[in-house]
């Protein structure tokens, strides 16, 4: 298939085919493209320690003494009952490299290694880690999926959404990787991929979500779609610092996450969030999914997180996107395949008058 531009239309479907939908990437920053965190101070190590010990399952015995459940890091809970250790304990920016998570010092050590940046150090796109040991900034996994899309002539944009103050150092990275300064994808260089480094700001309230940035002042009191529109036409590389405060002051769950607009009447675009605190619990998770049910309708209902996981959700495994530089890409293209089966779903529904 011929290269196209990452927000052009690209090559017509064939005799038979279906329009391939714009992806529209909403991505977080910390946990999820990059290892490290600004705001913590934490670097590679630390914070992979941190996400290691959300990754461990165990619970407390009826001494209070806490036992463990399993001997492997994972995203979901090993057996029912299981409690992350950093649910107990809160996330330990030393949990491996304490007595207490030492069975996790391999996976730890063996995901380090894997991070290591190849060659002379590079201003942006490299991070100086403890011990001066140096890392890759934006994980190569992220990397390659802009590079396979492209390639494949897809049309796609991708908004960093995030709590945090990373965003310029991020988008600086990327236009250097952009111009062919990452020694590892040297052909991203002249991928036709602006990067907008104006970081806008999303602010929620009881009465309204805002969206700001430059001259753009959008709110879901006017209309909730125009929200969804306007993320729906962004091309490029953008990114946004959501309302930590709000999640917060809602208790870390979906009611105070951040806002996500998905309209499955629109044949044209698929929105995909990937984060690292999306979870199936609904009291416990980043996101705040907002389905338009009526074709054009202007006011969303709030989903489920179960309705829309692997859908339009993906909880980020970071280990595995530091493993293998194929994961985002799978990711993207499972949602894509269970987003069909999603809306072939909802069509019955509609048929069956559910």
């Amino acid at each position: 298939m011929g290269e196209a531009g990452a927000g052009s239309p690209g090559p017509g479907p064939g005799p038979g085919q279906r329009r391939r939908r714009k992806l529209v990437l909403h991505v977080d920053v910390n946990n999820t493209v990059v290892v490290a965190d600004a705001v913590t101070g934490q670097g590679p190590r630390a914070a992979l320690n941190a996400f290691l010990s959300a990754a461990a399952w165990g619970r407390r015995a009826p001494d209070g003494a806490w036992q463990w459940l399993s001997e492997a890091p994972s995203l979901r809970p090993p057996c029912p009952g299981a409690v992350s250790y950093s649910s107990a304990h809160g996330r330990d920016p030393r949990f491996a490299d304490s007595p207490r998570g030492s069975r996790f010092r391999g996976a730890l050590r063996r995901h380090l290694r894997l991070l290591a940046w190849p060659g002379p150090p590079h201003e942006g796109l490299s991070v100086c880690g403890e011990g001066g040991q140096r890392y890759h900034l934006v994980l190569p996994a992220f990397l390659r999926l802009l590079d396979e899309l492209h390639r494949d002539g897809r049309r796609f944009a991708v908004v960093f959404r995030t709590f945090g103050t990373d965003l310029p150092r991020v988008l600086r990275a990327l236009r250097c990787a952009l111009q062919g300064q990452h020694p590892g994808f040297p052909a991203l260089r002249g991928l036709p991929l602006p990067v907008d480094s104006s970081v806008g700001q999303i602010r929620c309230s009881e009465q309204e979500v805002v969206l700001c940035q430059g001259h753009t002042r959008l709110s879901t009191q006017d209309n909730a779609r125009a929200l969804y529109s306007f993320f729906s036409a962004t091309e490029g590389l953008s990114g946004f610092q959501d309302h930590f405060d709000w999640w917060a002051r809602n208790h870390f769950s979906c009611q105070g996450g951040k806002p996500l607009w998905i309209d499955p009447h629109d044949p044209d675009v698929h929105h995909i969030c990937i984060d690292d605190n999306i979870r199936l619990d609904d009291s416990d998770t980043i996101v705040c999914p907002q389905v338009f049910s009526e074709p054009g309708g202007s006011c969303p209902r709030l989903a489920p997180t179960s309705e829309l996981y692997g859908v339009c959700l993906v909880q980020t495994n970071l280990l595995e996107a530091i493993a293998d530089e194929d994961y985002f890409l799978r990711c993207v293209r499972q949602c894509e395949e269970n987003y069909e089966h999603y809306l072939a779903s909802a069509g019955n529904q509609l048929q069956n008058g559910q």
